[in-house]
Order: C-alpha cells, then sequence, then structure tokens
C-alpha cells in the first residue's frame, strides 16, 4: 500500500526508509554477517527448522519493498538488531530487569551472539542514510562489535552494579516461552550482523561497543528511576 501511494503521488518521496530486521541472517556461529555474505550461508545444523520462518517473513517483506514501482524513490531496508535506550518498556528496560531478580546469566549456552545497537546510534545512521543519495538496498544497523549471550550479560551487569546472576539453562527459557505465548528464538538464535555498508560510507560510531553503551544507558536509566 505504501508502495502504491508513493507509485501514484504527483511528487514522490526521495526516498523511502522500510524497517526491516537483523533476524533475516541465519543462526551462526562461525563467522559475522554483513550485506555480502547472504542470509542464509553458515546456519549451524542444530538450529529447529522452524526458525527458517522468521528468515522467511523478513526475505519476502523486503522483497515486497524492493519490487514495488518507485522508480523515481531510493528505497532502502533497515535490517536493524535490537535498539537500545532507557526508555520504560524498551529493549534496554526489560533486559535490566533480570539482573534484579538473580535471573541475568547467561540464556542458554551463552555461546549466541547478540547483535545490538546505540539509540544515537541508530538516529545517526538515519540522518545519514537520509543524506546520502548513493546508499540504496538493505543496511545493516548495528554496532560493529557484536558478542556472546555470556559476555553481553555479564557486561550489563557489571553496569547496572548486580554482580550475581544465575545462568537460564535452555529448559528454563522454553518453559518460560510456553507461558508467555512467544517463542525462545529471541533469546536463543545467534545473531552476528555487523554494519559492513555504515562502516564503508565513513560511518562513526559514538557506541561501538557494548561496555560503554551499557555503562552510559545504566547511568540514563537509573537517573530516570530518581
Amino acid at each position: 500500500m505504501i508502495g502504491e501511494a508513493i507509485a501514484r503521488a504527483v511528487r514522490p518521496p526521495r526516498v523511502w526508509l522500510q524497517m526491516s530486521t537483523a533476524t533475516i541472517y541465519a543462526h551462526r556461529f562461525d563467522a559475522p554477517n554483513d550485506e555480502a555474505t547472504g542470509i542464509l550461508g553458515g546456519s549451524e545444523p542444530d538450529v529447529p527448522r522452524y526458525w527458517d520462518k522468521s528468515i522467511e517473513i523478513a526475505r519476502a517483506w523486503e522483497e515486497t519493498l524492493f519490487t514495488s514501482g518507485t522508480p523515481h524513490t531510493r528505497k532502502v531496508a533497515l535490517r536493524t538488531a535490537m535498539v537500545m535506550s532507557p526508555d520504560r518498556a524498551g529493549v534496554f528496560d526489560t533486559l535490566e530487569s533480570l539482573p534484579w531478580r538473580g535471573l541475568g546469566g547467561a540464556h542458554g549456552s551463552g555461546r549466541h551472539f547478540v547483535s545490538w545497537i546505540h539509540e544515537q546510534d541508530f538516529v545517526a545512521a538515519i540522518r545519514l542514510l537520509l543524506a546520502r543519495e548513493d546508499l540504496s538496498g538493505p543496511v545493516n544497523l548495528a554496532s560493529p562489535g557484536p558478542l556472546t549471550n555470556a559476555v553481553f550479560q555479564a557486561v550489563l551487569r557489571h553496569a547496572l552494579l548486580r554482580q550475581i546472576a544465575i545462568p537460564s539453562p535452555t529448559w528454563i527459557l522454553k518453559l518460560g516461552a510456553l507461558l508467555l505465548g512467544t517463542d525462545t528464538e529471541l533469546l536463543l538464535k545467534s545473531r552476528r550482523v555487523i554494519p559492513g555498508r555504515l562502516l564503508a560510507s565513513g560511518f562513526t560510531f559514538r557506541f561501538p561497543d557494548w561496555p560503554s553503551a551499557a555503562i552510559e544507558l545504566a547511568g540514563r536509566w537509573r537517573s530516570q528511576k530518581k
């Protein structure tokens, strides 16, 4: 419907930024994914096959975007990782609640990778994509520093000044997902995504690594709670 509206517009917009997802990439440990590595390569053999459904949905979503007849409008698919901000009910707010309940340990094996982006870098990247007429197609919006879930959780606990935490084995996560009507893919899929095209464009991340981002976010989160 958006594509049809743009096609009929007397003055079509010069750029269409469409949210996509970093979940479009396969679950993998061996190497990071950038926009040039492909989507399905490197998938681990023990992954539940139904996890492929989210990849199929993301691919169909992007295909619909890029096949829309909008010849005068540049199109960008934002393959976005978790956007971290201290706002209430956001991803960081949800994650920070786990250590306070003693549940901030590694999820499952803790080997799977977590991709993320600080809100300030997300906004700066959007501004870049609006301005750069030479950038179109899929663009990864993720920090250049994905890290394993075990390290991610440990850094978060340190930033929150909460060192004691209980690991969450896979069976507990499956039980919790069943009770919540969701799936463990959200917690256990390895998303090892790097922003190849942003880095090639000269974009500079203000928060390229999780320790600095976590400390800044935790500080603002605490100030909002006062």
